[in-house]
């Protein structure tokens, strides 16, 4: 996959009819962190009334709105259009990556696809998008982090997240089996690419902080760390479970 800096070229595609308006500053603020947004356009019906409090944030931001009516009820037209549509822009060969901005399952065969002619993509969805999507992704950036500080959870009684810290914890030993040296330790930055290549929806802000050293040092339950110099002035933190 490409790696994305500054000057890489982004289509960002926003599922209106899966997306709250008044979340569209913090998501494009969130994307524009990895690169420049070429395109923004939002798909939907805008005849309806579901969609009438668009009109704003769609002009203040410069967001494209894609008109596609409901031909038929119960069916999502607006998904096949959003889709038909980066196809198109894929093959035009102006764009290093995609933000899919949608909370609908759907979208998961054309995240694989996009992946598959090696452009990166950037999913952009509620906590309730189901797996499939967010694993299609390459980095998958759940609404509900974004534009607020998050309170640290209580990683020992929150039972919401304990089944995501035990797949974590299980991530991170796997983590450090493969990147441990010599004497059982395991570079934290090693781990990072490995974590978020395994699991693309990981976030350090899900656990209420905003690097993955400071989750790892919430499990201390289950991991040592230290930190020591590396070369020339960079320090490298390193962790191991516990014996």
């Amino acid at each position: 996959m490409k790696d994305l800096d500054e000057h890489k070229k982004i289509a960002v595609l926003i599922d209106a009819d899966n997306t709250q308006h008044s979340k569209l500053h913090m998501i494009l603020d969130e994307i524009s962190a990895h690169g420049h947004m070429a395109i923004k356009r939002a798909y939907g019906d805008w005849s309806s009334d579901y969609l009438k409090n668009w009109k704003k944030p769609l002009n203040e931001l410069a967001i494209q709105p894609i008109q596609q009516f409901a031909y038929t009820q119960g069916k999502n037209s607006t998904d096949a259009y959003l889709i038909i549509d980066a196809m198109d822009l894929l093959y035009s060969d102006k764009f290093d990556a995609f933000a899919i901005v949608s909370s609908d399952s759907d979208f998961t065969k054309l995240a694989s696809r996009l992946r598959e002619s090696d452009i990166f993509v950037f999913g952009v969805g509620e906590s309730k998008t189901p797996i499939s999507f967010r694993n299609a992704c390459d980095d998958f950036i759940f609404i509900e982090n974004l534009g607020c500080e998050s309170e640290v959870k209580d990683t020992n009684t929150n039972d919401e997240n304990q089944e995501q810290l035990v797949s974590l914890i299980s991530l991170l030993n796997k983590a450090w089996e493969r990147f441990q040296d010599d004497t059982g330790w395991a570079n934290v930055a090693s781990t990072g690419g490995f974590v978020k290549r395994t699991k693309p929806d990981f976030d350090p802000r899900s656990y209420g902080v905003s690097k993955l050293p400071e989750v790892i040092a919430l499990l201390k339950d289950e991991f040592d760390m230290k930190k020591y110099k590396g070369k020339g002035t960079v320090n490298i933190i390193a962790y191991r479970p516990k014996v």
